[in-house]
């Protein structure tokens, strides 16, 4: 729905064409922060040296179904056309719902029970897809400088809500959002260069979080 710097039919194509000789362990379901991370489908764009990446990621198998500016209603189309198909991965991440707070001339911004159900929705076919994954619902990270920016007060809402959900589904809910401030509440540029997009500094706390999980 949103100009950005990649094809967005291209990568879905690469996706559909790539995931069954790639056979994930791992699938990690996202938007631009997930995206630019790294792993396969390779993208132009990465954000980060690697070392998080490789520090979490190295020696398994995983598939990035990262896409840049994707909101919720993007992963369901993109899992309604086949980015799951034929795939039985262990772990499936689930990092959604930061751009569902934005509000452009393409879609108006959600509520956090709107993006809570989408969540929902998305889980459901994971599970119709991959019923043996277990699923890694992480909270959204902090976006934008201060604490008292509106969008701080929407992703905590929106997190609530996600841990509730994931609590009642027997998922495993990661925020590490309070590992991103600093105890003013303020999230630097040196964890997320633009206030959203991570570095490898904020990939580090992701992965260090990531591991402990799947190991």
């Amino acid at each position: 729905m949103e100009d950005d710097c990649y094809d967005w039919w291209a990568r879905h194509s690469q996706v559909l064409a790539e995931q069954g000789a790639i056979d994930p362990e791992i699938v990690l379901i996202g938007d631009s922060i997930t995206h630019f991370w790294g792993g396969q489908p390779e993208s132009e764009t990465v954000h980060g040296e690697q070392k998080a990446w490789q520090s979490v990621f190295a020696g398994k198998r995983v598939l990035n179904l990262g896409f840049g500016w994707d909101r919720t209603q993007n992963v369901l189309w993109r899992l309604e056309h086949g980015q799951l198909v034929g795939l039985s991965p262990s772990w499936v991440v689930i990092n959604i719902g930061t751009n569902n707070t934005s509000e452009t001339a393409n879609a108006r911004a959600n509520t956090a029970a709107e993006i809570r159900d989408a969540v929902r929705a998305i889980c459901d076919r994971v599970q119709a897809e991959a019923p043996a994954a277990r699923i890694v619902l992480m909270g959204v990270f902090p976006r934008e400088e201060h604490p008292e920016h509106p969008t701080r007060k929407l992703i905590s809402d929106i997190n609530v809500l996600y841990k509730q959900f994931a609590e009642e589904r027997n998922y495993v809910f990661l925020d590490i959002g309070s590992f991103m401030l600093d105890k003013d509440g303020i999230l630097s540029r040196e964890i997320a260069f633009d206030t959203c997009h991570l570095t490898e500094k904020g990939y580090n706390i992701w992965a260090d979080a990531l591991r402990r999980v799947l190991s």
